[in-house]
């Protein structure tokens, strides 16, 4: 994007559902894996493998981490 505008639309900061996990899990981050993840921050919902399906699926599961942090 950079080379187009001059200057990047995005910020650099993030968080992604991994590294959310490792820090809510006190694991190790090679240990943070849905397989490891509870059961409980998952909805049922379909795993398709494609892009739709999937940024739901992961929405849904950030938003259920997020809620039980803040809790």
């Amino acid at each position: 994007m950079t080379c187009f505008t001059g200057e990047g639309p995005f910020s650099h900061s993030a968080l992604d559902i991994k590294t959310f996990a490792m820090a809510m899990l006190k694991t190790d981050y090679r240990d943070s894996t849905k397989r490891n993840m509870p059961r409980r921050w998952f909805d049922d919902l379909p795993h398709t493998h494609q892009a739709l399906d999937d940024a739901i699926e992961q929405g849904a599961l950030f938003c259920n981490m997020l809620m039980e942090h803040r809790r």
